[in-house]
């Protein structure tokens, strides 16, 4: 086996498992309301929301359009340099994506891949390998407006359900709104299957282009869609507790209308981005509908330091990951050609390791997720700070 498949196939694996690091790191954007309310079990909720991220990989390819040609140029570069190129840039991604997990923040999967492929690019060819205009366009306005525009939607959604439904009896109230939660938590889970699973269809789109086994035109393969919502589904299956606790708890306390809300109000956002091919960052649409609920219900507590600590990881998101993928890309180069690929897949297994280990000392699953929120920073179980660390 030459060489280029190897390092091809070794770009496909590793697109996988970013692909299953979303999984995971984004159910609690579907599914942390409606599992801090009791409208849906813990684990009943990670099955049905693996079950429409599935389906909705299908439904539609624009965002993974988005990817494969409005980030790094492919005129720019071609064959290895490339393939090498979105490697790095999907190490870059992943190592964010489990050190987000572990402090629990509920932090973009989609801003780690771009800041990782936008770094690994940089370092490569400098900046005329980026699509700064697809960047800009594409990426970072939506970014700064969805949690904005989620957040409007959903506090004044919030206001009217509470105004309209006044006079309802409390536990009718309740009960309606979680069944209503069903609905609207597998809605938002079939919209991230139509946005998040079509990022990891793009870079191993790239991929295969930089190998020649497609041209910039051909058609998204089927096997590459059949891949990545098996990747992200596997990774929604086993859920991510310690984000899906930080968005159910740390932010508001969500009442059954609140959460109906919420969803709704994210599901409806996802959906007309991914009609536009919008790589829109689910977890800031969440975040900002969990938000607005917080604020267009009246006397509701909103933990704005806990607000405040994902605002910051959203804004470091994108250099941080750019920064590690471009480590990554002078490490790779520094060895050359397929020792490079290899020794940096080894220290991406190596890291991922020791952060599932770290996170072991003091796990959150099924069994505590909705325990009691205990001070302004904690995100587990046990009062500390998030994820334990």
């Amino acid at each position: 086996m030459s060489a280029d498949v190897v390092i091809l196939l070794v770009v496909v694996v590793t697109a996988l498992a970013f692909d299953f690091t979303n999984g995971f790191h984004d159910t609690g954007n579907a599914m942390a309301t409606s599992i801090a309310t009791g409208a849906l079990k813990p684990k009943v909720a990670v099955i049905l929301s693996a079950v429409l991220n599935l389906v909705g990989a299908f439904l539609s390819v624009e965002v993974a359009a988005t990817v494969a040609t409005g980030v790094v140029d492919l005129g720019t570069i071609s064959g290895n340099t490339l393939m090498i190129v979105v490697f790095t840039g999907l190490i870059g991604g992943i190592l964010w994506n489990l050190l987000t997990w572990l402090f629990g923040l509920p932090s973009s999967s989609s801003h780690a891949l771009f800041g990782g492929l936008i770094g690994a690019a940089l370092a490569a060819i400098g900046t005329s390998g980026v699509v700064w205009s697809g960047v800009l366009g594409k990426v970072i306005v939506p970014a700064v407006l969805a949690p904005v525009v989620a957040a409007l939607v959903a506090s004044v959604g919030t206001w009217s359900v509470h105004r309209l439904t006044r006079t309802v009896p409390v536990e009718s109230r309740r009960r309606g709104f979680r069944v209503g939660q069903i609905g609207t938590a597998s809605l938002v889970s079939l919209a991230h299957g139509t946005n998040d699973a079509q990022k990891t269809m793009g870079v191993i789109f790239l991929a295969l282009v930089a190998h020649g086994t497609l041209t910039a035109d051909d058609e998204m393969p089927f096997w590459v869609k059949l891949a990545c919502a098996s990747a992200i589904a596997l990774g929604t299956y086993l859920g991510g507790w310690r984000i899906i606790r930080t968005l159910g708890k740390g932010l508001v306390e969500i009442t059954p209308a609140n959460g109906m809300t919420a969803e709704s109000s994210s599901a409806a956002i996802i959906l007309t981005s991914s009609h536009f091919g919008l790589p829109l960052s689910t977890t800031h649409v969440a975040t900002g509908s969990i938000l607005g609920t917080g604020l267009g219900t009246k006397g509701a507590h909103v933990r704005w330091g806990v607000a405040g600590r994902m605002a910051v990881a959203w804004l470091i998101t994108l250099p941080a990951a750019g920064l590690t993928g471009a480590l990554c890309w002078w490490l790779c180069s520094l060895v050359g050609g397929l020792p490079g690929v290899l020794l940096d897949a080894a220290i991406l297994c190596a890291l991922g390791g020791w952060i599932y280990l770290r996170s072991r000392r003091q796990p959150v699953d099924s069994s505590n997720v909705n325990a009691a929120w205990e001070g302004e920073g904690a995100s587990s179980p046990h009062g500390t700070r998030p994820g334990g660390a």
